[in-house]
């Protein structure tokens, strides 16, 4: 089932606001809310992009969870091996 929209009221400068339209009259984006929506998705992946990072390099300062990390990629190396390649970047 697909989420309904909520509106909501942004300021945005007048020029990224008038490249946006250019983009939308050229058929290049279906229109501005998509590409708001969709900029801010690109945004908020990048947000937790970071945050995973942040998190996975404090984890990686405990030995017991760096030692948990190495087991299972030992376990599973040949299965990884085997599907390596196949999954798409996040």
């Amino acid at each position: 089932m697909a989420m309904r929209a909520k509106n909501f009221t942004f300021s945005l400068p007048p020029d990224l606001l008038e490249k946006f339209r250019d983009y939308v009259r050229q058929h290049d984006i279906p229109s501005l809310n998509a590409a708001v929506r969709e900029a801010l998705e690109e945004y908020l992946k990048k947000i937790e992009k970071e945050k995973l990072r942040r998190e996975m390099a404090e984890a990686s300062k405990d030995p017991l969870f760096m030692k948990d990390v190495s087991d299972s990629m030992q376990s599973f190396e040949v299965s990884d091996s085997e599907t390596a390649g196949r999954i798409p970047e996040w």
